[in-house]
């Protein structure tokens, strides 16, 4: 009676034949799908922003993405100028710069410096509103008036100019849309918040309605690259200019993930082909796999583009890592072909025993390695989303076209046969891998109790490990000590204490809700606390509608110190307010709505790491709630907010993969072997190294961050391969002898090359990212390669050891030659 298991053996014996059978048909489609994927990469768009790590329906980027419609965008370009600034060669320096930027760089909404801050004084009949440098300068005497009015300006400090006045800023604003928009909205500015008043100019919006597009990566990178040439011109020794801000950070990571990337492709190429070189021994052996992993590679990510989906931070890893995974298939393919090839020159005959013996095993390797990184497609971190689904994709095609395509090819590539190797002809003579293999096989099963206690004991000490792994989001430390961002981050905090904002909107629900002093009132008390308390991170400033509201009410007032308070009566503060809106200056808008409803709260702090923001962003809420009460509804919002809910969704997508991952492929193991205890046990060799790699990362103090959260679910995927071959060969050899350590040996004499040969090529795959400029992609290359081979090793010397001791039992026999 014929068991299941050989039914698809013969299944995938009549597929070999079907394929050579139609070898030349097949080799013209894989031609023509070669020619329609390329055609799509021009195609493929890159989104490197903070925005692009949640999906669009996300609920805090909704809100952020209001925020931003509502006053424009949070996240600065900001140039730190160190030197004299009180004197006349720096300050016209500074014009100089200043105007330039505002001359030349496109899509910016607003530039402010000390040139042009606001400064407002009261005259007899009125108030003037004016740019800080109206009048110039001219003598030492107006330069020291200068000073002093700058320094003792709190709108000024930890904001245009440091406390010590060595170091003065230029902020930059760029657009919140880009030139994609059909027309301009004269209410721009001006259209309230919709995550908190749905009526406000509901009529207005909805006629001459257009779709706005915020600004694009390429329209980032040009004036961020008009920016860096404009401040190479003037920068000097007595004019040090610093650039920093998010949206340089992405930049510089996105370049620098690039360049790296492009390294890393050309490394596994070189890596890959001198690995099925020296393995085969034959040119053609080389050219096959790599025409096979290219064309899934190139199919993946034509996918990609007709699905619009762009290349993201994670994302990056694809094409390095289905080169070095997809070739796995077409070594175990080629192993067993070229073994019958050799003894008996028949090609069909080849083919059909390579797909018959190893189709099966290779269908069930790509399917687990797929499962384990189809299990990061819910992440909540779009890209992590996106590298489980088009990675899953990837692996299976990279599967079908090896079984389809390499099979077509090899049936038309003239192939010559080799001379029988010397463990074949002569058995007293084996081949090194021979002798190496034998002396795994006696020392793995002689010494099975002992292998399976070690193992059990180097668990006992990671799991402690990783008890103390602490999850990280911080792409400012991705970046290497000396690069000049990185620098220039640390500049910026050290002398403006803080470069990250955290946006709280007020929501008094009302119109002119914020003409009435106990609502400013609390709002002043809100940022004096956030200031002058201690809280989990340094507040360097906080910014609000009452900063503007005490400076009116100080120039009409002859700007005399005491008067720099929020006025108590609630007909003068509407008063003060036209006043300053007639004066021509647009500054209001930048923290208030049209209505006087909503108002606009910025908290300052230096660049920390996203686990910090996440117990900051609670006190802030906490602090709002208590002062404010029911009299308004608080939103959280603003970059940082961005950066919090990136770290939770990792923490939350992290933990959840893993335990899909693991549950799906110990399913598919079962599947496989045909019993359930068996398939638990075969995780066993495939958890060690998981734990032991998570371990050594607690113990060593290495962080938990966008990229080594993959670890756990991929090395996972694809260690299970090889355990899979292992049982299937096992299997075989058990039912044919019944002496556990002869079928050991047949197994690692058969399957154990192409194990060994996976594992280098996969590893060293892996180990490339070790040259990478970035800490984040040497930790992932490094931690992932070492984890596959801790996987080898325990397919090498744990699962003999398990199996033997296994089989020794009634029970466990029966398990292990049941069809």
């Amino acid at each position: 009676m014929t068991s299941v298991k050989e039914k698809i053996e013969i299944g995938f014996e009549s597929l070999a034949e079907l394929v050579f059978r139609l070898r030349w048909p097949l080799l013209v489609f894989m031609a023509l799908l070669v020619f329609v994927s390329v055609k799509q990469l021009p195609h493929l768009t890159i989104d490197m922003s903070d925005e692009g790590f949640l999906h669009p329906d996300d609920p805090i980027l909704q809100t952020y993405n209001d925020f931003r419609d509502q006053f424009g965008r949070d996240d600065l370009i900001v140039l730190a100028i160190q030197g004299d600034v009180f004197s006349q060669p720096f300050l016209k320096k500074l014009r100089k710069l200043h105007k330039d930027l505002e001359d030349q760089v496109p899509h910016v909404d607003e530039i402010t410096s000390i040139i042009n801050a606001r400064n407002t004084r009261g005259v007899t009949d009125g108030l003037i509103v004016e740019d800080l440098l109206e009048k110039w300068p001219n003598s030492l005497q107006e330069l020291e008036a200068l000073r002093k009015r700058v320094m003792s300006n709190p709108l000024y400090l930890n904001r245009l100019i440091s406390e010590d006045g060595a170091c003065t800023t230029l902020l930059i604003q760029t657009d919140a849309y880009g030139d994609t928009m059909a027309e301009e909205d004269v209410l721009d500015g001006f259209d309230d918040f919709d995550g908190f008043d749905d009526q406000a100019f509901s009529e207005e919006s909805s006629t001459n309605e257009v779709e706005r597009v915020f600004l694009t990566n390429e329209q980032r990178n040009t004036l961020l690259k008009v920016i860096n040439g404009i401040a190479a011109q003037v920068r000097a020794d007595d004019f040090q200019i610093s650039i920093a801000g998010s949206p340089v950070v992405t930049d510089a990571v996105k370049k620098n993930m690039r360049k790296d990337m492009m390294l890393f492709l050309r490394l596994a190429l070189l890596i890959i082909a001198f690995c099925l070189f020296l393995m085969f021994r034959r040119l053609s052996s080389m050219i096959m796999p790599l025409l096979v992993v290219g064309l899934s590679l190139t199919s993946t990510l034509a996918l990609m583009v007709v699905t619009g989906t762009a290349v993201k931070m994670p994302t990056m890893i694809l094409p390095s890592f289905l080169l070095a995974v997809g070739v796995g298939d077409s070594v175990h393919i080629l192993i067993m072909f070229f073994q019958h090839f050799n003894r008996k020159n028949n090609k069909k005959a080849a083919i059909v025993h390579a797909l018959g013996h190893s189709g099966f095993a290779v269908v069930m390797t790509s399917l687990t390695t797929a499962a384990g990184l189809l299990s990061f497609a819910g992440a909540e971190v779009a890209p992590i989303s996106d590298l489980g689904i088009f990675a899953s994709v990837g692996v299976m095609l990279a599967m079908l076209y090896s079984i389809i395509f390499l099979p077509a090819m090899l049936a038309v590539v003239p192939l010559k046969i080799r001379k029988i190797s010397n463990e074949q002809s002569n058995p007293a003579a084996p081949s090194m891998t021979a002798r190496m293999m034998d002396g795994i096989t006696n020392f793995s099963t002689g010494h099975a109790r002992g292998i399976i206690i070690f193992s059990l004991l180097v668990m006992a000490i990671a799991v402690p490990g990783i008890l103390k792994l602490q999850f990280s989001h911080n792409i400012l430390t991705w970046l290497p000590e000396d690069m000049p961002v990185r620098q220039a981050t640390q500049t910026i905090d050290s002398s403006m204490k803080g470069s990250v904002t955290l946006e709280v909107i007020l929501d008094t629900g009302r119109e002119n809700g914020l003409y009435e002093p106990a609502i400013l009132n609390k709002i002043e008390q809100f940022t004096r606390e956030l200031e002058a308390e201690k809280m989990s991170l340094p507040v360097g400033k906080a910014m609000s509608v009452t900063d503007i509201l005490k400076e009116i009410h100080q120039a009409l007032h002859e700007n005399r110190a005491e008067y720099y308070v929020i006025p108590q009566d609630a007909k003068l503060i509407p008063q003060e307010f036209l006043l300053f809106e007639n004066s021509g200056s647009d500054d209001l808008e930048d923290v208030i709505d049209s209505r006087f409803q909503l108002a606009r709260i910025t908290i300052k702090v230096p660049w920390q790491d996203a686990m910090n923001y996440v117990p900051f962003i609670k006190e802030v809420k906490e602090r709002a709630e208590h002062i404010f009460g029911s009299d308004a509804d608080l939103t959280v919002t603003g970059i940082m907010a961005l950066f919090g809910r990136i770290m939770y969704a990792s923490i939350h997508s992290a933990g959840q993969s893993y335990l899909i991952a693991f549950a799906v492929i110990t399913v598919m193991m079962m599947f496989l072997i045909g019993s359930i205890r068996l398939g638990l046990l075969c995780m066993f060799p495939n958890l060690v190294p998981i734990v032991i790699t998570m371990g050594f990362m607690g113990w060593v103090g290495l962080p938990l961050d966008m990229f080594t959260m993959l670890i756990g679910s991929i090395a996972i995927g694809i260690a299970v391969d090889d355990t899979i071959h292992f049982v299937y060969n096992f299997r075989r050899y058990f039912a044919r002898c019944g002496d556990p350590v002869e079928s050991v040996r047949q197994t690692l004499q058969s399957a154990g090359k192409a194990m060994l040969t996976t594992t280098i090529v996969l590893s060293t795959g892996f180990f490339i990212f070790m040259f990478a400029s970035m800490s984040n992609l040497f930790n992932f290359g490094m931690l992932t390669g070492m984890a596959l081979i801790l996987a080898l090793a325990a397919d090498l010397f744990l699962a003999p050891a398990l199996f033997t001791l296994v089989s020794k039992s009634r029970v466990g026999r029966a398990e292990i030659v049941r069809r």
